[in-house]
């Protein structure tokens, strides 16, 4: 008699749905923007607005590449650099200059993303969605790039780099000539570059850099 009396309730638990099935706000969502690329156009996909936006091709304009990871994507052509955030209005264009070339493949944060070309250092602010460069000088050298969720940093044979997607734009400290440089790192919204004389470490919340000092008891 035990027996049949569970039946029942063993075919109601069974045919009952998960508590979340069909509830959308029971499940943690990702802001994670997608990107498409079409034979005319580029589209993303906004996951927080629900929208898209579109940028068109230009004639004969072969995109490359194209990424996008978290809040912020990228497509790169021969011509031009086309990048977007979620909740943005529209892309932001980076258009290549005469004989201008990128030199090291783009970087990709959550918020952030990162181009060295042989003229200068452009970077994506997925916080203002907006895109930000810095000029190399006569003779300056990218030596070594790192990436974050929200931050970058670059070491050039004259200073450091670093971008904020809280703050806008790069924040650079200027390095000796005869500063080695010994490592980079980048993970979180925190960077930092060592040097035999230091750590410099920078903070993207607040878009500022500190200095550490290396002693005898380092």
């Amino acid at each position: 008699m035990a027996r049949r009396r569970w039946r029942p309730l063993l075919l109601a638990l069974l045919l009952t749905p998960p508590a979340f099935a069909g509830d959308r706000g029971a499940v943690p969502l990702e802001d994670r923007l997608l990107l498409m690329v079409l034979p005319h156009s580029v589209i993303s996909i906004d996951p927080v607005t629900g929208g898209e936006r579109s940028v068109s091709l230009e004639l004969g304009e072969r995109v490359l590449a194209h990424r996008s990871d978290g809040r912020v994507g990228f497509a790169l052509s021969d011509r031009r650099i086309l990048a977007i955030a979620v909740g943005a209005g529209s892309f932001q264009v980076a258009r290549f200059g005469r004989g201008e070339s990128l030199v090291r493949e783009p970087a990709l944060g959550d918020r952030v993303a990162l181009f060295v070309t042989s003229q200068r250092v452009i970077g994506f602010d997925g916080g203002s969605s907006n895109l930000v460069e810095v000029r190399l000088g006569v003779r300056e050298r990218v030596l070594d790039t790192a990436i974050g969720d929200s931050v970058a940093i670059v070491a050039t044979s004259r200073r450091a780099l670093a971008l904020s997607p809280f703050r806008g734009g790069f924040f650079e400290v200027p390095l000796g000539l005869d500063e080695r440089r010994s490592s980079l790192t980048a993970s979180g919204d925190l960077a930092t570059l060592t040097t035999e004389e230091r750590i410099l470490i920078f903070r993207a919340a607040f878009g500022s850099w500190e200095e550490r000092r290396l002693g005898l008891g380092y």
